[in-house]
């Protein structure tokens, strides 16, 4: 059965949106698009099919579109970097990149009229944005510092490459994959910090032996959403380097076309693995393999804790570092942009890569270039060595430009932030993760402390809140976090946050001295 065959005559809308018009077919029509202007085309191409090609209608923002990117195993080059920055440049005040916590950009601003020259430009340095959106796979994360680092067990970046370019066609979309029931996340690491956070992807691969042969153990099944949020579960199944684009096909063959695809809500793979229980859902991947899979592991190799990534660090390469910037909740403007493109430039080998905890990575530094580049200025901005609250600060995007965010989460996030490392002392980094509604973008469930946004009542009137998530745990023995108290009014979270920092995470107050 192919994605064309599949029976899509469920009542549910996105279902007779996908059978009355593929996505992908919209990308003919973009010359089209920007001639007739946003107010003038057709509603479920603006609002939904347009998805397929990464251009996203934001309500909240009528007439300037977000637009996501794919960038595998989150790795761009110089030249790629400088395009994003003249795409976001045009659009002045609106025109913003934030790095998601997939490893990936989202430029903000985007004008429909732009979108034909855009695309142009994202061939020209073979950068794209097809299937990002909607009923697809989303970006494939990877380890950040995958072929640079001397502990890792496998480079993976090949491998996530391999499995780019068979669900989209090597970029230019594939009808095979384009509709499946619900998104998809895929996941990958050969390292053993677990830097991709496989416990909350649809399907992941992390490192394993089996007879002192490498290969890698498979999950299954995690997700959030606003209904359910899972950790995935162990497939028990374990391939070898050279099966992992084969079983990713297979994977995703038995989802699209047995996924469930009724209730929008119960539609991620783990319902279909709850349905069908996992020995039958095994099954059916190995007839789509056209193999046995091999028993897992009885143990993997995430046996160390989580890495940021932040700071200079010494790679595998013989006097060759790596830098990591801290980049305030992911969020870049041109300028940023076309400075940190320099900074591959001058210092690296042109490379620049994207972290799920929305920091920018630029490797391949000298030891002969090392003290000039700690003298640039951007530095003072994006820093090698921040504050402890700082440094593990992530956030969504927020009610400034994501209709579906209860809350405003960026900038609250950083003055927040700013309030509390003034007050307190940290012995340690603190992950804390905004999110602005219970998509859970922000990724709450995997923070120390997790704030979701909702809708709070104080003096008996509505105000913006949060819901506050502790216990997430990422590294070895990853697992999510649970809801410990509901509808925190934003404007007095601040005491609250200072004693979960004090009681639980070794935070003292600062003594302020009087001169």
């Amino acid at each position: 059965m192919t994605a064309t065959t599949i029976n899509t005559t469920s009542q549910n809308k996105f279902e007779k949106l996908k059978a009355e018009k593929d996505g992908l077919s919209v990308k003919a029509e973009i010359e089209k698009f920007a001639t007739l202007g946003w107010e003038a085309m057709d509603e479920t191409d603006r609002d939904h099919r347009l998805k397929w090609l990464g251009v996203f209608f934001r309500p909240v923002t009528p007439g300037k579109f977000m637009m996501r990117l794919r960038l595998p195993n989150g790795i761009l080059n110089s030249s790629q970097m400088r395009v994003l920055a003249e795409v976001v440049q045009r659009y002045g005040d609106d025109g913003c990149a934030d790095i998601t916590t997939r490893q990936n950009f989202q430029l903000r601003g985007i004008r429909i009229e732009d979108l034909p020259e855009i695309f142009n430009r994202f061939r020209e340095v073979e950068l794209t944005s097809v299937q990002s959106g909607m009923d697809n796979v989303r970006n494939i994360t990877g380890d950040p510092i995958a072929g640079l680092d001397a502990s890792e067990l496998y480079d993976t970046r090949e491998l996530v490459e391999q499995i780019q370019a068979m669900i989209t066609n090597n970029g230019v979309g594939n009808a095979e994959f384009s509709n499946l029931p619900r998104k998809f996340n895929i996941a990958i690491t050969g390292g053993r910090d677990n830097s991709v956070h496989a416990e909350i992807n649809d399907l992941a691969f992390v490192p394993a032996f089996i007879d002192g042969n490498f290969g890698f153990n498979i999950l299954v099944g995690g997700f959030f959403s606003a209904k359910r949020c899972d950790a995935a579960i162990p497939l028990n199944a374990w391939v070898p380097p050279q099966d992992v684009v084969a079983v990713c096909r297979a994977v995703l063959e038995v989802y699209r076309d047995n996924g469930l695809r009724a209730n929008r809500q119960k539609s991620r793979l783990m319902w279909l693995i709850d349905e069908w229980g996992l020995e039958r859902f095994r099954e059916e991947v190995e007839l789509r393999l056209g193999k046995s899979l091999l028993p897992g592991a009885a143990y993997d190799e995430i046996n160390w804790e989580k890495r940021d990534h932040i700071g200079v660090h010494k790679q595998k390469q013989s006097d060759l570092y790596y830098a990591g910037l801290h980049i305030p909740v992911g969020r870049l403007y041109a300028e940023d942009m076309f400075e940190i493109a320099r900074l591959a430039e001058v210092y690296g080998t042109s490379e620049i890569r994207l972290t799920v905890e929305q920091n920018i990575v630029i490797p391949n530094i000298s030891d002969a270039r090392l003290a000039s580049f700690f003298t640039e200025s951007l530095l003072g901005k994006f820093k090698i060595n921040p504050e402890p609250l700082t440094r593990a600060l992530v956030s969504c995007t927020g009610a400034q430009f994501c209709n579906f965010a209860l809350i405003e989460t960026k900038n609250r996030a950083l003055a927040m932030i700013k309030a509390l490392e003034s007050e307190l002392e940290m012995t340690q980094p603190v992950r804390i993760h905004w999110t602005g509604c219970p998509n859970s973008c922000g990724q709450p469930q995997v923070a120390d402390i997790g704030l979701m946004g909702t809708k709070a009542r104080k003096n008996g009137k509505p105000v913006e809140g949060v819901d506050i998530y502790m216990g997430g745990k990422v590294g070895k023995d990853a697992h999510l976090g649970t809801c410990v108290t509901k509808g925190v009014p934003c404007e007095d979270l601040q005491p609250v946050l200072q004693e979960l920092l004090v009681t639980h995470f070794g935070a003292k107050p600062k003594v302020l001295v009087n001169t």
